[in-house]
């Protein structure tokens, strides 16, 4: 379980191919202070688990369900990527729940620049249009955000300062993909409001 807050920005240092799959070698600081093997860790956004470490870095595996539903199959060598670990049972909870679990994949269509803050607005898969609301929860490569706009199969996001300076977001440019984790809450009525429906019919 994740919150959504980006803890720090690492740099993917290696990508080895592994079957239909790649293994990752991600270089990092702060996340490495109680990191260790078996560990689970919020990379962009997805949940895996760390398979080997050095001093300045951790390994992860990647599968090909996992490359099929995220974007981490087009990292290159030297890409940022965002780090989280996950939620301590003593901490605050900011952000929102966050599972780790990518959802689709989302492409950037606009960024803006305002007088104090950015504008992205991103498209997705249709089918999944009943899972936003506006002003609730998303998870964008990990990164815990409030829907501002909803357009067709679009959606807009405010960017503040902070959040645009710690995060991967101010380096990616229109065309670029993006993980979507939808609000694991409205998952949940979704589905509860849908088997209401059936068995009432």
């Amino acid at each position: 379980m994740f919150t959504g807050l980006v803890e720090e920005k690492g740099k993917l240092l290696s990508k080895i191919p592994t079957g239909d799959g790649f293994q990752f070698e991600v270089g990092a600081s702060l996340v490495l202070s109680d990191l260790t093997i078996g560990n689970s860790i919020a990379v962009n956004g997805c949940c895996l688990t760390v398979v080997k470490r050095t001093e300045n870095s951790f390994f992860v595996d990647t599968i090909e369900e996992t490359l099929n539903k995220t974007n981490l199959g087009v990292l290159k060598q030297g890409d940022l990527v965002n780090l989280e670990r996950p939620l301590k049972a003593d901490a605050r909870l900011g952000g929102h729940f966050v599972l780790g679990h990518i959802d689709t994949v989302g492409r950037v269509e606009l960024i803006k620049e305002l007088s104090n803050s950015h504008w992205m607005k991103i498209s997705y898969p249709e089918k999944f249009k009943h899972l936003l609301i506006f002003v609730g929860s998303i998870s964008i490569d990990g990164v815990s955000m409030t829907v501002a706009q909803l357009e067709g199969n679009t959606f807009s996001v405010g960017i503040i300062p902070h959040t645009w300076r710690e995060t991967i977001f101010s380096e990616k440019k229109v065309g670029d993909t993006v993980n979507l984790e939808f609000d694991v809450l409205g998952k949940y009525v979704e589905r509860i409001m849908s088997n209401k429906v059936n068995n009432e019919s």
